[in-house]
């Protein structure tokens, strides 16, 4: 917390978000009226308006975002794993005293970015043990098994598809990796015709 964002709009970091706004509200028609005013007044004006309008926004973003916390402890992790910070993802879930369905699913998901398929299918499989009634864990089971089958029968190891959560995933199954193979395949038979021509 930012306790000078609350100072620069002269509030308490207890005050209620309607008691920060009507601060805001009435710093913003101060200097919104007087960055018109020549020499000193006005330039100064102007920059406070632009740190109280900053000030304001971090405080409300930083309000909601603890709101959401609370409400879904795992938000946290999810946005780790969006942004890309897997290392973030685990230290998080390494926090948890408490370890559901969904702990065990967001893990299998941290695994699954580090290109460690055995340890997310396993993952996985706890999380619809705890929750078999949940959707989004069967399918991404699917998913997940459909595409370490497709590796296994292809030898290829390398993953460039997003993580199975069902929100990062729009893309059908096997990706680039069937298109690679479907390029190979016409290269191959291009490669057998002039074989042929040339005899």
């Amino acid at each position: 917390m930012d306790l000078e964002n609350y100072v620069l709009l002269g509030v308490n970091e207890n005050a209620t978000d309607e008691e920060i706004k009507e601060a805001y509200e009435t710093l913003k028609a101060k200097y919104d009226k007087e960055k018109w005013e020549d020499g000193e007044v006005g330039t100064n004006a102007a920059r406070m308006l632009t740190k109280v309008n900053a000030a304001y926004r971090e405080i409300m973003d930083e309000r909601r975002e603890r709101r959401q916390s609370q409400e879904d402890p795992f938000e946290a992790v999810r946005s780790a794993i969006r942004g890309g910070d897997i290392s973030k993802a685990q230290t998080l879930l390494d926090n948890f005293n408490e370890r559901s369905a969904e702990w065990h699913y967001l893990q299998s998901v941290v695994f699954y970015r580090k290109n460690w398929m055995n340890e997310s299918k396993k993952q996985l499989e706890i999380a619809m043990q705890m929750d078999p009634s949940n959707e989004k864990y069967r399918e991404d089971y699917r998913k997940l098994t459909a595409r370490a089958d497709y590796t296994t029968q292809t030898g290829n190891a390398t993953h460039t598809d997003p993580d199975p959560a069902s929100a990062a995933d729009d893309r059908q199954m096997g990706g680039n990796e069937c298109i690679n193979l479907c390029n190979a395949c016409i290269c191959m038979d291009c490669l057998c015709n002039c074989m042929y021509c040339c005899r």
